[in-house]
């Protein structure tokens, strides 16, 4: 190995380096007690928080996709061991699990390092003009800043960038440009935009991640509470959403009722049924002939 090559690996919990530096066979742990991975940042409002559990919830109470899979919010992807990570709302991680044992601090975050891969998907939910989700703002460049998350995502190597803007807080030119949804795949290491080029707007439409297994699509409704509003959520081939357990609960109450509603009305009808032979038995009886015998 030349003296610039070095590898991470995960045992027993624990991240590892394997360097030219080291004689053969030696490793060291590799240290990440400097990097912030809990600092409690609450979300920004109740529509981006609310979106994020309903992106959640549907995928592990219909399991639209094979198991393992990892699906969270607000979890900082670190992928460089100096610097910031990056937290998109929400993430998808296919084939990976979380570590069982989640007092070891190297397992309470996405360390890409740790997990061998990037996430498949990133959501950004857009609530304000200060996410740098496709251009930087002024406060971002002011701070020094020089990528967007756009580019962030890109360079880092993550599959689909989708961007869901449903208080069309950017909708500058280059960013949304009139669009509420966007969603864009990486190709020769840079993104190509999936959906059409006015982006996707309308209720019903939806675009498809091919590698993912899965679509997007938008969505009006109510989700935990009465007041429906404009959702993002996950899709099969056709379009339509997959139910979160709530959904998936009211929906087999539906089908109860309608099957308890289908055998009352089957007993009411045999019922009728009897009651009507008993009065044509009698009615027979009265005129002389024994309903036995006909």
């Amino acid at each position: 190995m030349t003296q610039q090559t070095r590898q991470l690996i995960n045992s027993g919990g624990h991240t590892f380096e394997i360097s030219d530096e080291y004689p053969e066979g030696i490793v060291i742990a590799l240290d990440t007690s400097h990097l912030v991975i809990e600092d409690d940042t609450p979300v920004d409002n109740f529509q981006s928080a609310q979106q994020q559990r309903l992106l959640i919830d549907a995928l592990y109470s219909s399991k639209p996709i094979p198991l393992p899979f990892l699906a969270e919010a607000d979890v900082g992807v670190f992928y460089k061991l100096k610097g910031d990570p990056i937290v998109p709302d929400v993430l998808l991680s296919l084939g990976v699990q979380r570590a069982e044992d989640l007092s070891q601090r190297d397992n309470r975050t996405y360390f890409v390092w740790q997990f061998g891969k990037v996430p498949d998907v990133c959501i950004e939910i857009v609530s304000n003009q200060e996410g740098n989700e496709l251009a930087l703002s002024q406060t971002s460049r002011r701070k020094g800043k020089s990528a967007c998350k756009k580019d962030i995502y890109a360079q880092i190597g993550v599959p689909y960038y989708v961007v869901f803007d449903p208080l069309r807080q950017i909708q500058g030119e280059n960013e949304m440009n009139g669009a509420l949804l966007r969603v864009w795949t990486l190709a020769s290491g840079e993104y190509i935009e999936l959906t059409p080029a006015e982006g996707i707007t309308t209720v019903g439409q939806f675009v498809w991640l091919e590698t993912v297994g899965l679509g997007l699509t938008l969505w009006e409704g109510t989700f935990e509470e009465a007041t429906p509003r404009l959702w993002l959520r996950w899709c099969d081939r056709q379009g339509q959403v997959f139910p979160t357990g709530a959904e998936g609960q009211a929906a087999e109450r539906q089908r109860a009722e309608a099957e308890h509603q289908r055998a009352e009305a089957e007993r009411q009808r045999a019922e009728a049924e009897r009651q009507r032979a008993e009065r044509l038995a009698e009615r027979l009886r009265e005129l002389g002939f024994d309903p036995d015998q006909i």
